[in-house]
């Protein structure tokens, strides 16, 4: 008989959008995770980071809690932005949504394709801030005070008055 299954643990991805119906985009994304999902940071619009000019992203947090590994969290990421129309055009350009998995408490990955913390999460400010709203024991105040980028708040993700997926948009 094999071992036993892994047991879930704390994962947080960071989502952007900044193409589109940014919201809706966010929360079909959200809403496509199902009951993984524990919590949602509140919303920010932030200035890009990099890359051409283009408008400003709306970006979240979400923390799971699942037992799925790092490989099959990068093909859910990837099947949440194909699922949103992104189009893989330019580094750092506009895009419908971008997923990055930037924590998994109790691993590191270090691969051409994948790297677990994000290699540049302390250096972003849009993914600080949210990351530290839901667990502030990840973020020293420190490193958000000389992070990259101005974020600001939208609201809290419960009053965002998002349609729920499928709803046309309005």
């Amino acid at each position: 008989m094999s071992g036993q299954a892994p047991a879930p643990r704390r994962v947080f991805l960071s989502m952007g959008s900044n193409v589109g119906d940014r919201r809706r985009l966010l929360a079909e994304a959200v809403e496509s995770l199902g009951d993984v999902v524990t919590a949602t940071s509140p919303v920010y619009e932030t200035d890009p980071v990099g890359g051409p000019e283009q408008g400003r992203f709306l970006n979240i947090v979400v923390e799971l809690h699942t037992a799925s590994d790092p490989r099959e969290l990068l093909a859910i990421c990837h099947r949440l932005e194909s699922a949103a129309g992104r189009v893989r055009q330019e580094r750092w350009g506009p895009r419908t949504l971008d997923v990055d998995i930037i924590w998994i408490d109790g691993e590191t990955v270090d691969e051409p394709d994948l790297e677990v913390p994000h290699p540049r999460m302390w250096q972003r400010r849009f993914v600080l801030r949210p990351l530290a709203d839901l667990a502030p024991d990840l973020v020293p105040d420190d490193v958000l005070a000389h992070a990259e980028g101005t974020v600001d708040l939208v609201g809290p993700w419960a009053e965002m008055d998002l349609p729920a997926a499928g709803d046309p948009p309005g």
